[in-house]
């Protein structure tokens, strides 16, 4: 919890502080758990979303069809209205390189990673730019020989975000996912606050970042400077996508490659909402659309 952005809380369910060395996937699951059990949510585990279609696509009130995979079996459900609100976390995104299929050593992405005495006195180049590439890195400099490759200088912000920048940054996403465009990363457009372990990280050396490899081969990798680096592990921080292929069949992407939205509802489309898709990408995010499409789902079922 050291290095992560944070946690926002949930409605009505304030967060207490945890330990700064507890893994956030631990403080997160936990903390996500106990709300669960306090409002007695009716969630359904393990359940996979195979594809949504509408009954009718001719017909604008169409009900949903979701293909769903339970421990029972196949299932279809039928709904007046989607929330989807798989955001981007089972979706890690893992850039092409030549010669990436020929490395001998160990490839690991971020949701792969569990801890740093798994890279004990080996050779780790780390990949990325934002905040899981330098927590990965300051964690396993400590056990391990780390080079830190990204494909432009990380930009290290003093004092903290103003919430003027981080205003910007949401509208800046916002505007994308109107025009139909992909969305990017809120906090790849607001840079990396300076931390306390950050700054600590940096008086250490560790922080030294090299240029994108070119190459990778059996052994490691080519560096821009033409020369070669060995490495036993790659771990891949190089953010995530949009987990919605499920979505496919309705064919809800445009010319722009992304979905033209009016967030968090689809554009001209009150049947599907899209939660965690481009500026509600964050635990903050989430809640606020979640709470928009609630809203605005509400108004289009009382008018049916």
């Amino acid at each position: 919890m050291a290095t992560v952005n944070g946690i926002h809380d949930l409605p009505g369910m304030p967060r207490e502080d945890v330990d700064a060395a507890t893994a956030a996937s631990v403080a997160l699951t936990d903390y996500f758990g106990r709300f669960e059990d306090a409002h007695e949510l009716r969630i359904e585990r393990p359940v996979d979303v195979t594809g949504v279609r509408f009954e009718d696509a001719a017909d604008d009130h169409s009900p949903l069809i979701a293909t769903v995979a339970m421990q029972s079996g196949e299932e279809r459900i039928r709904a007046r209205v989607l929330v989807n609100a798989t955001g981007t976390w089972r979706q890690p995104f893992v850039p092409y390189v030549p010669g990436i299929e020929t490395f001998g050593g160990r490839y690991v992405r971020t949701v792969d990673y569990r801890q740093a005495s798994d890279y004990a006195g080996q050779r780790v180049g780390i990949v990325g730019g934002g905040i899981s590439a330098i927590g990965f890195l300051i964690e396993v400099a400590e056990v391990a020989e780390t080079h830190w490759f990204t494909r432009r200088e990380p930009e290290f912000v003093e004092g903290g975000h103003s919430s003027e920048t981080l205003t910007l940054a949401v509208e800046g996403v916002d505007a994308r996912v109107r025009e139909g465009l992909l969305p990017v990363s809120v906090v790849a457009a607001t840079g990396l606050s300076w931390t306390p372990a950050l700054l600590e990280a940096k008086r250490k050396g560790i922080l030294e970042r090299q240029p994108m490899f070119t190459r990778i081969d059996e052994t490691g990798v080519t560096l821009a400077d033409g020369s070669h680096q060995e490495l036993d592990t790659i771990i891949w921080a190089t953010g995530f996508r949009q987990n919605i292929e499920h979505l496919a069949p309705l064919r809800l992407r445009g010319p722009g490659g992304g979905i033209r939205m009016d967030p968090p509802m689809v554009a001209d489309e009150p049947r599907i909402y899209l939660v965690g898709y481009g500026p509600s990408a964050s635990t903050i995010g989430a809640n606020r659309a979640g709470r928009a499409a609630v809203r605005s789902l509400s108004r289009y079922l009382d008018a049916l």
